[in-house]
This record gives C-alpha cells, structure tokens and sequence, in this order.
C-alpha cells in the first residue's frame, strides 16, 4: 500500500487489507492492526488493486458523499470496476453534444487532436531521451534524431486529413498513429538497451517485465482518466477516434492516449535505466514491483 502528499491517492496493493470508517478519517487495517487513518478530505481516489481487500459500506457512503472514486484493479493493472456517486453524471446536455458530435466536423477536429497530442508527447520524450545521450553517446543520440525526423515528416501528413464526420478519416489517422509507433517503439528499445528484454510492444497477455510494468502503469492511469470524465459529466462509451465496441469505454481509450508517454513510459524507462528492481511471478508483478 502506497500514498503520496495531499491530495492523496490512495492505492491498496495488500492482501487481507480492510478499509473502514472511524469518524471523518478513514482507517486502514490488516489483522486487527491499524496501519494508517487519513483524513476523508485529504483523500483525491482510492484504487483497490488486489482480490482480497474488504470495505465497509459506511467507508463507501462517506466517499461517495465527498466525491471520492474507488477503482478496482486486478493485480496486472486491468480495471474490472469503479464506485462512483450518481451525482456526478453532469449535465445531459453535455452527452447530448457528446454524442452529435460525432456526426459532424466535431468529431473530426478531437479524433485529429487526439492522435496529433500523442505524436507531439512521442516526439518530446523522444527529444527528452536524447538530450541525456548526447554526451555519452554520440551515435545513439544521432540516430533518435534521424528517428524524430521521421516522426514529424509523418506527423505532417495530419495536415491533409480531412472529412465531413470521424469514420470517413478514421484508418488514415490509425496508419499514421501506427507508422509513428513502430519508430516511437524501435527508439524505447534502443533507450533500454540490453538492461531489460524488450521485442515488442504486447497489450494484452504480457508476462514479460517491460509490457507488465506499461501495462500496470496504464491500468492506474486508465481509471484516473476515467474518474475526469465522470467529473466533467461526460459519456466514457462515446469515442472518437477508438471505434465503438459492447464494454469499451472508447472516450477513456482516445484521452489515455494523450498521456501515456509522460506519465507512464517515460517512469518505466526511467526505472529500469536506473536499475531499479523488476521481478515478475507468474505472469504478473510481485507487489514490491507494483509499489
């Protein structure tokens, strides 16, 4: 279990671990043992990332009062579930828009600034990785600027986009997005050198410890992204760039997107080139790794 400064995120990663109420504080215990209480107002989310952590319903009802989402995890970082208050739905004028704007130049505009914030974000940790290699090594930092070049000559193709409504450009902005992903990807492995088995970048199913880390750290930023949209009174389901799919929330897969690379990518490779410890047991991260 791990939390931070105020606003505290809260992330329970232990097995046996209750959450209860006593007062305004909510308290943490594992075999009758009280490991920490924290005041609800300094409380931002509580993310649950183990099977066998327990919560009262007045713990529940206090943070629903006060605003404050429980997600849940699995101990890969794959969301099954989140408490959320019904009050926080927003307007349905905000959904209704939401949704018309798919059919129209709308939809076009955010699928467009979607794929051009990531590519801008590759782009800039890419620079950043370079930045750090050029005194050390010449050939490696000449060769991730021979790849951001290729990066913004593709990037310039979103300027020819163009389209009356979302599906008519959506396969020419997943090629472009694609093409700079194999480069993006191609500079991390180089980046990492030998330090950590990299092949490929592999979403689902991957037991590999590089993917397992990514896919970890998208799985908390998945839920943070999703709790935003609740708060701005948006539809999670209601993508644009992302296709529409039963269970999919396509509006949380186009936002993720944006953010990946600063938050998530740039701390996995930080932590290895750094040394730090990476174990995985069957097929997942050991919890000294999660934390």
């Amino acid at each position: 279990m791990s939390s931070a400064a105020k606003p505290v995120q809260l992330i329970v990663a232990d097995f046996g671990v209750f959450l209860g109420k006593k007062s305004e504080r909510l308290v943490v215990k594992k075999e009758r043992e009280t490991l920490q209480e924290l005041p609800f107002y300094s409380i931002e989310s509580i993310v649950v990332m183990n099977p066998g952590v327990s919560l009262s319903s007045d713990m529940i009802q206090e943070c629903m009062e006060r605003g404050i989402q429980i997600d849940f995890l699995t101990p890969s970082g794959k969301p099954y579930a989140k408490l959320t208050s019904p009050s926080l739905s927003g307007t349905v004028i905000t959904r209704r828009e939401q949704l018309l704007a798919y059919q129209d130049v709308r939809g076009v505009r955010l699928a467009k600034a979607f794929v051009e914030g990531k590519i801008r974000n590759q782009s800039s940790l890419m620079k950043y990785f370079a930045k750090y290699r050029k005194t050390v090594d010449l050939e490696l930092y000449n060769e991730i600027y021979e790849d951001i070049e290729r990066v913004e000559k593709t990037f310039l193709e979103l300027r020819d986009v163009k389209g009356k409504c979302v599906d008519e450009i959506r396969e020419q902005l997943l090629s472009i997005e694609g093409r700079v992903g194999e480069i993006y990807w191609g500079v991390v492995r180089k980046v990492i050198g030998n330090r950590l088995e990299f092949a490929n970048r592999e979403h689902r199913g991957a037991d590999d410890p590089f993917n397992s880390l990514l896919n970890y750290g998208y799985g908390i930023l998945y839920s943070q992204v999703w709790g935003a949209v609740i708060l701005a009174g948006l539809e999670p389901f209601a993508g644009y760039l992302h296709v529409d799919r039963p269970g999919r929330a396509s509006l949380i897969l186009d936002l993720v997107e944006e953010f990946r690379q600063q938050v998530v990518d740039r701390t996995v490779v930080a932590m290895v080139n750094r040394g730090t410890p990476i174990k995985v047991e069957e097929g997942r991260l050991v919890s000294e790794t999660r934390q």
